[in-house]
């Protein structure tokens, strides 16, 4: 059967709540809001190279403005809210800003498969250059595997970065 054309929906419990903040040794993941507007385009914005290189995908095609990201943050906003993906921004505990983390549903990203079909979120994110040569690209891959496993409802997670940490 041919899949590519559909989008699973994330299936979540009646009454699930994703969590609006997690925490994992010195980072810290919020759910996404407008008053991240600055901090995510800066680091968008002086990431591009290193995000199609870790995370893949066509996103983001060229630099962002504050104006295009206010609606994308929004959209990531009410999706949160209405349980359709959930997108976080990671920082340091000390706030530091980092990257962002995404669980979408399967298909959003890449066009689902027979093989993907089987997988029950998508997850991935990225990080800026900084955050990177730090090791919080890794940090926050074990971060993701600690909170799809402990604060989500998700069995069979596909992890979709194209460059994926080796523990």
């Amino acid at each position: 059967m041919d899949y590519s054309q559909f989008v699973k929906k994330l299936q979540l419990p009646p009454g699930f709540a994703a969590p609006s903040e997690l925490s994992f040794e010195d980072l810290v993941a919020r759910a996404i809001t407008r008053d991240d507007l600055s901090d995510d385009v800066r680091g968008i914005n002086e990431s591009i190279e290193l995000i199609r290189r870790t995370r893949g995908g066509r996103w983001p095609e060229e630099l962002v403005t504050e104006e295009f990201n206010y609606v994308d943050l929004v959209w990531h906003e009410l999706e949160f809210r209405d349980g359709m993906s959930f997108t976080y921004v990671a920082r340091k505990r000390d706030g530091g800003y980092l990257g962002c983390c995404y669980l979408y549903p399967m298909g959003r990203r890449r066009p689902l498969s027979e093989e993907l079909v089987r997988h029950d979120v998508d997850v991935s994110w990225w990080v800026t250059p900084a955050a990177y040569a730090d090791g919080d690209y890794h940090t926050l891959y074990r971060a993701l595997r600690h909170w799809v496993a402990e604060d989500f409802p998700f069995e069979a997670p596909f992890y979709s970065n194209a460059e994926i940490p080796v523990d």
